[in-house]
């Protein structure tokens, strides 16, 4: 059945029905996934607050001047943001690296932390960059421990057993992309924002993400920043209830997403990680280089061509997401808590992350 058919026949876990449909590798009925690329029907451009981020700030943080960026909204979904692709050109490589040789090394927490002794994830960039760079294209070969590499929490951890945030279960957000966050935040009308939490997923092609709300933080009048890099996807936004269809859309490496408002506390999920649309190994966005000529201040710093020849590698069949949230309103604490330790347990299939390969094992699994 097609996609449209599923989403007009409604009723009971719409939002599942059309989630399947796209989760199946032979769906290639992709006509109804928006493309913002080519925006048109239920998108519309959405105005920035371009003088609330100096051109300076926005090259500091690897950002095309706010002028410059593109911005969207969806019909129906009050508070949501789409920006296309704003960063400068080499700077995707910076977050890429973040996310695969500095975010995973402790004190953060990732998901190979409840399966192997600490001081065999102390290194997974070490220990996985010979593999990955030489690493050819059967699918049998054994995988790095990046390539198990599921999930890193920043900030406040997320604990995926109580769904909570806690005081006793923090480190140092990553101060470059607290500053990329606060750029973004004010652009889109939301001076002030602290980056207080981050979940970083990571996806291959067989990977999906579940269908979720992100509730858990204490203050929800402040937005959820999404950023991709890598192979392209399908995102799903659907309503306050599960009966309620969700809208598709295509995700590209660099595009940022906010959830703010109405839209804040939204069903959503990724069915299906895609090649990207430009049928090369990488997005062209990728290949470009970083400019040799840097702002003073930057949070951008150049990849050496070894550490980058191994993030290609391994975005060559992989998407990586980080969200980022603040958790605390201005001047709020966490509510008193008892009988826990705050360490977080791996997200079950049926609320969080999904993975072809767990459903054939207890959610648990890596």
């Amino acid at each position: 059945m097609a996609a449209a058919a599923l989403t007009r026949e409604g009723g009971e876990d719409a939002f599942r029905r059309l989630f399947r449909f796209y989760r199946q590798r032979d769906a290639s009925d992709l006509r109804g996934v928006v493309d913002f690329s080519a925006p048109g029907g239920q998108v519309f451009r959405s105005q920035l607050s371009i003088s609330s981020v100096s051109d300076q700030d926005a090259y500091r943080a690897g950002l095309q001047p706010v002028s410059q960026w593109k911005a969207y909204g969806l019909s129906g979904y009050p508070g949501f943001i789409f920006i296309p692709n704003p960063f400068l050109p080499g700077c995707q490589r910076h977050w890429v690296k973040q996310c695969l040789k500095l975010y995973p090394e402790k004190p953060n927490v990732c998901n190979l932390d409840l399966h192997m002794a600490p001081e065999n994830t102390t290194d997974l960039w070490g220990q996985s960059k010979e593999q990955l760079r030489r690493k050819g294209s059967n699918k049998w070969e054994p995988r790095s421990l990046l390539e198990k590499l599921r999930w890193v929490t920043l900030g406040y951890h997320y604990n995926w057993d109580t769904k909570k945030y806690s005081a006793n279960h923090h480190t140092p957000f990553p101060s470059d992309l607290a500053f990329l966050s606060e750029q973004v935040a004010a652009a889109c009308g939301f001076r002030g924002f602290q980056a207080q939490a981050g979940i970083l997923n990571y996806y291959h092609f067989d990977s999906s993400l579940g269908i979720h709300a992100d509730e858990s933080e204490l203050d929800h009048s402040r937005p959820l920043l999404s950023f991709s890099f890598g192979q392209s996807s399908i995102f799903l936004l659907g309503g306050l209830k599960r009966e309620e269809a969700p809208t598709a859309m295509f995700m590209h490496s660099g595009d940022i997403m906010v959830m703010s408002g109405f839209s804040r506390l939204l069903y959503h999920a990724v069915p299906r990680v895609l090649p990207n649309p430009e049928g090369t190994a990488l997005p062209s966005c990728l290949d470009q280089p970083l400019s040799s000529d840097l702002p003073v201040g930057s949070v951008i710093e150049h990849s050496s061509d070894e550490d980058w020849q191994v993030c290609a590698k391994y975005l060559q069949s992989s998407r990586i997401n980080m969200t980022v949230r603040q958790v605390l309103a201005e001047g709020q604490k966490f509510p008193e808590e008892s009988g826990t330790d705050g360490k977080g347990q791996a997200p079950s299939e049926d609320n969080y992350y999904e993975n072809s390969k767990a459903k054939r094992h207890k959610p648990n699994t890596i």
